[in-house]
């Protein structure tokens, strides 16, 4: 058995043109293979959902644009993104992991995910809430994110403030009593959480995969989380084994 452990990674599509097409960045696989994991592309098939938990390792939940619940809006709002039935295989397979307290990594639509699933709200343009709102969806804008101090997030990148990529329309803007918000912009805007009930389950409003800098301290986030894949692997194994003595 490889000692790599396989991190599940759901696959992007092109919803600004049709949905027709697989469609994204070869960042996350390569910084998960840079981590030390083997990273797997997951299709839209209900069917391999329960396979995928039981077996793999760890679970990435990408970025894009797609139309999410109403319920997980503020009131009055909506999702202004095209259907993608991407929605109902990535909810499954996020659930699942969480289930089995196998590690999640939510990476701008991902974090939201992971946030509204735990009884967070989110508006549908983040620009619209209030004048003093930066500018967070554009090629080549950067902003500082905040992070906050005893968390997960600040014990694994070492910083307290880094600058970071922004290509959100969509926004978490109320918590609930299970998430806690690990880093902040300038403006206020949420940036990072964390669900405490998990091993590990931590989401990101920005790209960490896309930022150039090897030595970024962003980057350190796929090495925690692949390196909690391994300790789960670990354990999976452990266990089959003293079943099989037994």
């Amino acid at each position: 058995m490889t000692s790599r452990p396989r991190i599940a990674i759901i696959l992007g599509e092109n919803t600004s043109a049709g949905g027709t097409r697989y469609d994204m960045t070869k960042g996350y696989f390569n910084a998960v293979t840079r981590a030390g994991g083997l990273p797997f592309g997951i299709p839209y098939v209900a069917e391999l959902v329960s396979l995928v938990a039981d077996e793999f390792d760890g679970f990435i939940s990408v970025g894009g644009r797609i139309n999410f619940p109403q319920s997980w809006y503020v009131d009055g709002d909506a999702s202004q993104f095209p259907f993608s039935n991407r929605l109902a295989v990535d909810q499954a397979l996020m659930e699942g992991f969480l289930e089995r307290d196998k590690p999640v990594l939510g990476i701008c639509n991902g974090m939201q995910m992971l946030a509204c699933l735990h009884g967070c709200r989110m508006v549908s343009d983040i620009r619209g809430t209030g004048a003093e709102i930066l500018q967070h969806d554009g090629d080549g804008v950067l902003h500082a994110a905040h992070i906050a101090p005893d968390t997960m997030l600040s014990r694994m990148t070492g910083v307290d403030s880094f600058k970071v990529n922004t290509f959100h329309r969509e926004a978490v803007v109320e918590l609930s009593d299970k998430v806690v918000a690990s880093a902040r912009a300038p403006d206020g805007v949420i940036e990072a959480v964390e669900v405490p009930a998990y091993r590990f389950a931590i989401g990101l409003q920005w790209h960490p995969e896309a930022m150039p800098a090897p030595d970024h301290p962003g980057h350190r986030v796929f090495e925690a989380f692949v390196a909690a894949a391994r300790e789960r692997s670990r354990e999976t194994a452990a266990l089959e084994r003293s079943v099989r003595v037994a």
